[in-house]
């Protein structure tokens, strides 16, 4: 299963990141860990959402979908 997920900052709410993994806890741990290095300073990360895709395609879409103008407002409306 691949899985787009959402996560916002505990010390800056306003600052999210959504991408995409197989295994979700696992990524977030990394960006809690400071691994990944667009999301280390804003640490610790808590994971607001996460769907779950059959087709990594698909799911790689929505995903791309999320970082338009129209998906981000999307996002905000539906998910933060």
């Amino acid at each position: 299963m691949h899985f787009v997920y959402i996560i916002v900052s505990v010390p800056h709410p306003d600052r999210y990141y959504v991408g995409l993994t197989e295994n979700v806890r696992q990524r977030l741990g990394n960006h809690n860990d400071g691994i990944v290095r667009s999301t280390a300073a804003f640490r610790p990360w808590q994971l607001r959402t996460a769907i779950c895709f059959k087709s990594r395609t698909r799911a790689a879409d929505f995903e791309r979908y999320l970082k338009t103008g129209s998906g981000i407002a999307f996002l905000r409306r539906r998910f933060l």
